[in-house]
């Protein structure tokens, strides 16, 4: 089993650039609180890392 990465979005996308909001969505986080669990890939870590101010990335 690959390994999994849990994020949850404490900020709203209200008033960022599109691009954050963009992300955001590609992430599957489109409403607040709300916690995803996503595989741990170099593109997910980097869409995690473009809105870092934004997201809280769980333990497991």
């Amino acid at each position: 089993m690959a390994d999994r990465i849990r994020v949850q979005l404490i900020k709203s996308g209200i008033g960022r650039p599109q691009k954050h909001k963009d992300t955001l969505r590609g992430l599957g986080l489109t409403k607040m609180h709300k916690i995803m669990d996503l595989e741990d890939t170099p593109a997910i870590r980097g869409m995690v890392f473009k809105v870092r101010h934004l997201v809280k990335v769980l333990p497991d």
